[in-house]
């Protein structure tokens, strides 16, 4: 599958984040934000050093015994229990990131680690809901 940069999303600070992928414009409900290229590893190879660097925290599942580091900006979407967005993944080696509901300009993305919009399964780190926003803190 061709991926091409999207022009719909930045990426900027993002206050008690760090980083976080943003709405350079209003996106529709269902709109496709991004769709990335990835880069599949075997839980072997991530286990042979990848796992102790920064890096772990970019990673998603991939299948069984498999982990993907998603270019683009696919790794650095951030978590939140009431995303506005899903991503799913569109082939051995892309993903796509989706909007759930329409997004407004200067808005920030977020998705739901566990993969499912609605999992309110518990995720690796601790998540922290800031007052102004309603988001979810995932550590980066």
């Amino acid at each position: 599958m061709a991926c091409q940069q999207s022009d719909a999303v930045e990426v900027k600070r993002t206050r008690g984040k760090g980083r976080g992928v943003f709405a350079r414009r209003t996106l529709r409900k269902g709109e496709m934000i991004e769709r990335v290229p990835v880069i599949v590893l075997t839980l072997d190879e991530y286990a042979r050093g990848l796992d102790r660097t920064a890096l772990k925290n970019y990673c998603f599942a991939w299948g069984k015994d498999r982990v993907a580091l998603a270019l683009g900006y696919g790794s650095l979407y951030n978590h939140s229990y009431r995303p506005n967005a899903r991503y799913e993944d569109d082939g051995p080696t892309t993903k796509s990131f989706i909007a759930l509901r329409t997004i407004a300009e200067g808005e920030e993305i977020t998705i739901n680690y566990n993969g499912k919009p609605g999992s309110r399964a518990k995720v690796w780190f601790d998540v922290v809901e800031p007052a102004e926003a309603g988001g979810i803190r995932n550590g980066r």
